[in-house]
């Protein structure tokens, strides 16, 4: 799997453009990912990634990073064994694609917009 390209709100995924935000699993893509409180990730929003068992998490908090991930979220990756990276969006991108390239197995949650 690899990101072709991003810019605020919108994404392109294998050939494939998305509009809303999105999980990436290591071999699957679940768009309009959605969350409860907006601008911050809850742990258990992350549910669906922690079953995949991947070793890394990339977090894109958005553009402007405004999406708020607490503690006990990256708390709960930890504890699962998955180490987890978060920055805005277009670095986290970067990063996802390096993860891919060096054949880590990955997943991702990625804020399109602010």
């Amino acid at each position: 799997m690899h990101i072709d390209f991003y810019e605020f709100g919108r994404i392109v995924v294998d050939g494939t453009a998305y509009t809303n935000d999105l999980i990436l699993l290591p071999h699957d893509v679940h768009p309009d990912w959605w969350r409860r409180h907006g601008h911050s990730l809850m742990e258990d929003e992350l549910d669906e990634v922690i079953a995949a068992g991947p070793d890394t998490v990339v977090i894109g908090t958005g553009a402007f990073g405004r999406m708020n991930v607490p503690p006990a979220t990256w708390e709960a990756l930890e504890r699962a064994g998955i180490q987890s990276v978060i920055e805005k969006t277009g670095e986290a991108v970067k990063v996802f694609n390096r993860c891919v390239d060096e054949g880590r197995h990955v997943a991702g949650a990625f804020h399109l917009t602010c």
